[in-house]
C-alpha cells in the first residue's frame, strides 16, 4: 500500500515585464485597492470612517469575541500536542540530516527582535500598571485595583497577553510556512500552508485572496505597532525638548497631539523607506544590532536603579499563578450580556429600572462607586445592598467588555502581525526540528518577555505602592509611563542621557518594524521571492504611511480622545479573516504531518519488501 505524493505544484502567475515584473499583478492590485480605498475613506470622510469602524468593530466583537479567545487557546494546545508527539516533533524542516542555518544565539536574537521591540517599549510599564488597576478580578469586585492584592491578578493577565498564547500565534503561521518551504520545496507564501486541504485550487483566485488577507493583516498590524511607537517617540521627544507644539495639553496630563503624531510619523516612515530600500543586509541588520545593545543598557538601568528584588519575587509568583490558571485563561470566553439576561438576574426591587441600570452596571471601565454616583431619579434611591446586587448582576457584561477591550485586542494584534513575524521565523529556521522550532519560538521568548515586563513594570508599581511616585506614573498616558518611571528612578544628566537613548531605541525599533513589514509584503506579492524591486518597497512605504496617518487623523475627529481608536478598530476587523485562515492552517498542517508520517512508514515497508 502507498499514499500518493503531496501536492507541491504551486503556480503563482507573475508579470514577465513592466512595473510588476516578478510580482503577482492580482495580489498587488487587490491589496493596493483595499488600502487605497481605506485611505481615501479616512481622508475624505474621517468622522464617518471613525464612527463606522468603531461600530463595526464592536459588532464583530459581540459576535466573534468567543471565537477569538477559543481559537487562540486551540493554537497553543495544538502546538503543544505537535511538539510532544514523537513522530511529529522529531521531523526536520529540511532535508534529512540538514543542520540548522543559524546558531542558537543568533536564531533567538533574530526571532526576539522580529516579534517584539516597540510593543515592549510601550507596554513594559503601561501593561502591568494598566492591568494592576483593571483586570477580571477587579472588574468582578474580588480585589481592589492598584493595591498589593491586585498585583498577582494583574500580572496573570500581563503574562497571558505576552506569553505562550501570544507566541503560539506567531509560531502557528511560522511553522506552517517553514514546514512546506523546507520539506516540500514550496515558496514562502501564505497560500502554501493550505495546499494539503485545497490542492490545485490555491493556484487560482482563492490563493490570491488568501495571500491578500495576509498582506492586509500585516499592513494593519504593523500600522497599530507604528502608531503606538510614534506616540511614545513624541512623548520622549517632549520629555527631552519640552516643545509644546507636539502635544495636546488640554487633558490632565500632556499627550501627543495630531500635529506631533503626523510629524513623528513622517520622520519614522521616511527613515523606514530608506532602510527598506537599502535591503536586509545593511538596513535591518545594523538596526537590529543597535537595538540589542540599547535594550541591554535600558534593562540594566532598571536592574541597578529599579526594584530588582521586588521584580524577581513578582516574576516567580506571577509565573506560578499563570501556569495554574493556564487552561481557564485559554478557554474562558465571554459573549455580550443581553438585556433579558441582565434583567432576569436583578433583585425584584430593581427590575422596573433595568433599562436605566444596565449601562452603568455592565461598564467594564467603571466601578461600584461610579455606578452609584451616575444614577438619577428613582433608580438612585434604591438601597445600597440592592444596588450592590444590581452591580453584581452586570458582572458578565463587564467581563465581556474587559475581555474584548484587552485580551481580544491583543489576540487580533498578534494575529495581524503573524504573517510578518511567521514568515520571518520560517526564513531563519531551516534545519530545525518541529519540536525545536515550537519550544524555541514559544517558550524562550515568552520567558524573556516575562522578565522584561516584571523588571520594568514591577519597578513602576513598587514606586506607586511605596508612595514615591505619588500617582504620577498612573496619571501619565500609556506611551509616557516609561519616561515618567525613569524620572522617578534617576535624575540629572543621567536621566537626560537615558531618555535620549530610549527615544533612539524607539526610533530604531520603529524603523526595523516598518521596513521589515514592507519587505514581507513584497515577498508575499512576489510569490515568496526574498529579493524584490526597490520601487515596490517605496510604493508600499508610502501606502503604509498614508494608512497610519489618515486613520490617526480619523481617530481624532468628533472629539475622539484616542487617535489610535480608528487604527485599532481597523486592525481587529482586518485580523478576523486571517484568523480563520490560521484555523485552516492548523488543520492542513495536522493532515500534512500525519500523511508524511504514513508515507515514510509505507516507503520503508516497500523498501524492506524489495530487499
Amino acid at each position: 500500500m502507498s499514499i500518493k505524493p503531496p501536492f507541491t505544484e504551486l503556480e503563482i502567475k507573475k508579470a514577465a515585464s513592466g512595473f510588476y515584473e516578478g510580482h503577482s499583478v492580482e495580489i498587488a492590485l487587490l491589496s493596493k485597492g483595499i488600502m487605497v480605498a481605506l485611505v481615501l475613506w479616512a481622508l475624505i470622510w474621517p468622522a464617518n470612517a471613525n464612527s463606522v469602524l468603531g461600530s463595526l468593530n464592536w459588532r464583530l466583537l459581540g459576535d466573534f469575541n468567543v471565537f477569538y479567545i477559543i481559537i487562540v487557546g486551540l493554537f497553543a494546545f495544538f502546538l503543544l500536542v505537535v511538539a510532544l508527539l514523537p513522530q511529529t516533533g522529531k521531523r526536520v524542516m529540511g532535508r534529512a540530516g540538514e543542520a540548522p542555518e543559524f546558531s542558537n544565539f543568533s536564531w533567538f536574537s533574530m526571532m526576539f527582535g522580529a516579534g517584539l521591540g516597540v510593543g515592549l517599549m510601550v507596554f513594559a510599564t503601561a501593561e502591568p500598571l494598566g492591568l494592576w488597576g483593571s483586570n477580571p478580578l477587579t472588574v468582578s469586585g474580588e480585589v481592589v485595583g492598584n493595591t498589593e492584592d491586585a498585583l498577582t491578578s494583574g500580572y496573570r493577565y500581563t503574562f497571558l497577553h505576552y506569553g505562550f498564547h501570544a507566541w503560539a500565534i506567531y509560531v502557528t503561521t511560522g511553522l506552517s510556512l517553514a514546514y512546506y518551504a523546507y520539506t516540500r520545496n514550496m515558496p514562502l507564501t501564505i497560500r502554501s500552508a493550505l495546499t494539503p486541504l485545497f490542492g490545485k485550487y490555491v493556484n487560482g483566485f482563492f490563493g490570491h485572496v488568501v495571500d491578500v488577507l495576509g498582506v492586509v493583516a500585516t499592513i494593519l498590524g504593523v500600522s497599530v505597532t507604528i502608531g503606538f511607537g510614534v506616540s511614545q517617540f513624541i512623548d520622549g521627544a517632549y520629555a527631552i525638548t519640552g516643545m509644546d507644539w507636539m502635544m495636546d495639553m488640554t487633558g490632565e496630563a500632556p499627550k501627543p497631539g495630531t500635529v506631533g503624531l503626523i510629524a513623528g510619523l513622517l520622520v519614522i516612515m521616511g527613515l523606514s523607506i530608506i532602510s527598506a530600500v537599502s535591503g536586509v543586509g545593511r538596513g535591518v541588520k545594523y538596526l537590529s544590532n543597535l537595538n540589542l545593545v540599547l535594550s541591554v543598557i535600558l534593562l540594566l538601568t532598571f536592574v541597578i536603579f529599579g526594584s530588582f528584588l521586588f521584580a524577581m519575587t513578582t516574576y516567580a509568583t506571577a509565573f506560578a499563578d499563570y501556569i495554574l490558571h493556564f487552561i481557564s485563561l485559554s478557554f474562558g470566553a465571554y459573549g455580550p450580556q443581553s438585556a433579558d439576561a441582565f434583567a432576569a438576574a436583578l433583585p425584584e426591587a430593581a427590575k422596573p429600572f433595568a433599562g436605566d441600570l444596565m449601562a452603568g452596571a455592565t461598564n467594564a471601565w467603571g466601578s461600584l462607586g461610579g455606578f452609584k454616583s451616575g444614577l438619577e431619579g428613582p433608580a438612585a434611591e434604591l438601597p445600597a445592598e440592592t444596588l450592590a446586587a444590581v452591580y453584581d448582576a452586570g458582572n458578565a457584561g463587564r467581563q465581556f467588555g474587559w475581555q474584548a477591550g484587552w485580551t481580544t485586542f491583543y489576540w487580533a494584534w498578534w494575529i495581524a502581525f503573524s504573517p510578518f513575524v511567521g514568515l520571518f521565523l520560517a526564513r531563519i529556521s531551516k534545519g530545525r526540528t518541529v519540536r525545536e522550532f515550537i519550544i524555541g519560538c514559544v517558550f524562550a521568548p515568552a520567558m524573556v518577555c516575562f522578565a522584561w515586563m516584571t523588571i520594568l513594570g514591577a519597578t513602576a508599581i513598587e514606586l506607586e505602592l511605596s508612595g514615591v511616585a505619588n500617582g504620577e506614573i498612573l496619571a501619565a498616558s500609556n506611551t509616557a509611563k516609561l519616561f515618567v518611571t525613569l524620572g522617578e528612578m534617576i535624575s540629572g544628566g543621567f536621566l537626560t542621557g537615558i531618555t535620549i537613548m530610549c527615544v533612539v531605541l524607539i526610533m530604531t525599533f520603529l524603523v526595523t518594524s516598518a521596513d521589515s513589514g514592507i519587505l514581507v509584503m513584497n515577498t508575499i506579492m512576489s510569490g515568496g521571492a526574498q529579493e524584490t524591486g526597490v520601487k515596490h518597497r517605496i510604493v508600499w512605504g508610502i501606502i503604509l504611511t498614508l494608512v497610519i496617518g489618515t486613520l490617526l487623523i480619523a481617530g481624532k475627529t468628533n472629539g475622539g480622545a484616542d487617535p489610535m481608536e480608528a487604527l485599532k478598530s481597523a486592525m481587529i476587523i482586518g485580523a478576523l479573516p486571517f484568523t480563520m485562515v490560521m484555523g485552516l492552517m492548523c488543520i492542513a498542517l495536522a493532515k500534512a504531518l500525519y500523511r508524511d508520517g504514513k508515507r515514510e512508514m509505507f516507503g520503508a515497508a516497500d523498501l524492506g519488501a524489495a530487499e
